[in-house]
């Protein structure tokens, strides 16, 4: 089973079938919606997903034609797309609570790429916090 919950702790959900593939979108509304250089999601079937906690807090927006972001309009988390007339809904892995062996499989939507990212920099890392400067 998987669980998964926004900012706030006021929606969560469960769903009881492994992830689908994990992708990395770059489009430009997922860039737009999240704030950052791209997404992490991935698909679970619809039949085994469900709301736990805080369905009443759920907004959602029509970003493309029949894409709907399912979003906490306490905190605006980011849980989910979905397309109604699928089988599936699409996870966003910033949102999982539950630790996945998983790793992202690809890139999509590079040509909408931000600039200022590129997926093959080798950049510093840090545990937490950079060291003062």
């Amino acid at each position: 089973m998987l669980s998964g919950s926004c900012l706030c702790g006021g929606v969560s959900y469960r769903v009881d079938a492994p992830l689908g593939p994990i992708l990395h979108c770059h489009c430009e509304s997922c860039r737009k919606a999240h704030g950052a250089a791209f997404s992490s999601l991935a698909g679970v079937p619809r039949n085994k997903f469900s709301w736990t906690s805080g369905e009443e807090l759920l907004g959602k927006f029509e970003s493309s034609p029949g894409k709907f972001r399912i979003f906490c309009t306490r905190c605006g988390s980011q849980l989910m797309t979905d397309r109604p007339h699928q089988d599936k809904v699409n996870l966003r892995m910033g949102c999982l609570d539950t630790d996945v062996e998983n790793r992202a499989e690809m890139h999509i939507w590079r040509s909408d790429g931000a600039s200022w990212y590129d997926p093959n920099d080798h950049i510093p890392e840090w545990p937490e916090a950079p060291p003062a400067r």
